[in-house]
């Protein structure tokens, strides 16, 4: 039995920036019964644990990226079939969009294949985010690194989240991506924060990592100064052509180990199963949201590979009594526009969100307010 303290679940309730890799590791190390009972006391702490809040991710301008990360299909110099597309026009993102807040995405994530974006880039990406805004959709974007210039611009234009991950942990990072720094991650993190934007910031695992460095991500990611808004938990989609093609997969129960240990650093996060979803068995997706995962990709396609699709996951929701964690109106706050919970009272990146109960009568008053 690894040397972590007996104490209750709800310790790990509260929130750390000081974790140590020790630390880290001990989580890890506990039976598989006791890590998923601590994950799941605290998730229901913070969240209502049958809710799973549901994104869809476009690609909107694919391929051609100059990078060499190792597990990438839209790197230029890999030869894996990915053809480099211009950016779509705002009409095609929004069609988009629409069908996906038809098929019940509440989050719409807008994704482009650059190192970082042109300042000559920005105005079309932001009319994008404008207009996706403006159908009562969160709004997100991932486009490589950012200026803090780029970074309140995309504030303007209303966009709720910026997603950069880093990856993998940094003694590993080099063995994956040599054409930018962890640093470099980190800036546009810092500047995404600097304007209040809320961060969505993660990693990728089963490249070749061990535990431990499994750990040094977590490790990594929890002590950011404001813990990441969302959490997305990537397994690794192998594609031939990438150096990354033929690593060993990872083995399942580590993947929940994995998501479990996020939860209990990150206890007030969205902690989200994106890539490599498709290749998950229902079974491992329900212990996966059992130890703490309340997020999903929804959707055919996440940018160039594949995605359980709709039906799939609403009949697993079903089984499994889950729900689609819904959107709040903020009429009264903000214009009209709408949220969810989690950022429904921005009181600062580490506050505790608001409980189910809570939102339920702010969602009357609202009501009899427009009475």
């Amino acid at each position: 039995m690894p040397a972590v303290s007996e104490s209750p679940p709800a310790r790990h309730s509260e929130l750390r920036h000081d974790w140590s890799r020790a630390q880290v590791r001990a989580l890890f190390d506990l039976p598989f019964p006791e890590l998923l009972h601590r994950a799941a006391s605290v998730h229901r702490v913070h969240f209502d644990p049958a809710q799973v809040q549901v994104s869809t991710l476009l690609s909107v301008k694919t391929g051609g990226c100059p990078e060499d990360c190792g597990y990438c299909p839209q790197a230029a110099r890999y030869h894996t079939g990915v053809e480099a597309s211009k950016l779509m026009s705002t009409e095609a993102v929004l069609e988009k969009a629409r069908q996906a807040k038809a098929a019940g995405a509440s989050r719409f994530c807008m994704g482009a294949a650059w190192r970082s974006p042109k300042d000559r880039d920005i105005p079309k990406v932001a009319m994008m985010i404008a207009e996706v805004k403006a159908l009562g959709l969160e709004t997100c974007a991932t486009l490589g690194m950012l200026s803090g210039d780029q970074a309140k611009a995309l504030k303007s234009a209303g966009l709720d989240y910026y997603n950069h991950n880093l990856d993998t942990a940094p003694e590993f990072y080099n063995q994956v991506i040599h054409t930018r720094e962890m640093q470099d991650r980190l800036d546009t993190l810092g500047h995404v924060r600097d304007v209040g934007m809320k961060t969505c910031c993660g990693g990728i695992v089963g490249m070749g990592e061990s535990r431990e460095q499994r750990a040094g991500l977590l490790q990594a990611l929890a002590n950011l100064p404001a813990h990441p808004d969302s959490v997305p938990i990537n397994r690794l989609v192998q594609v031939e052509g990438t150096p990354l093609a033929g690593t060993e997969p990872l083995d399942p129960f580590e993947f929940v180990r994995t998501v479990a240990v996020a939860r209990l650093l990150m206890p007030q996060s969205m902690v989200r199963l994106s890539a490599g979803r498709e290749s998950m068995s229902d079974e491992l997706q329900a212990l996966c949201f059992l130890a703490g995962a309340n997020s999903i990709f929804y959707g055919e396609k996440l940018l160039t590979t594949g995605n359980p699709d709709t039906e799939r996951d609403m009949a697993l929701f079903a089984r499994l009594g889950l729900r689609p964690m819904q959107l709040v109106e903020q009429s009264l706050q903000a214009g009209g526009t709408t949220v969810h919970a989690d950022i429904l009272e921005d009181t600062g990146t580490d506050a505790a969100p608001r409980s189910c109960a809570v939102l339920r009568d702010d969602r009357a008053a609202v009501s009899s307010a427009q009475a």
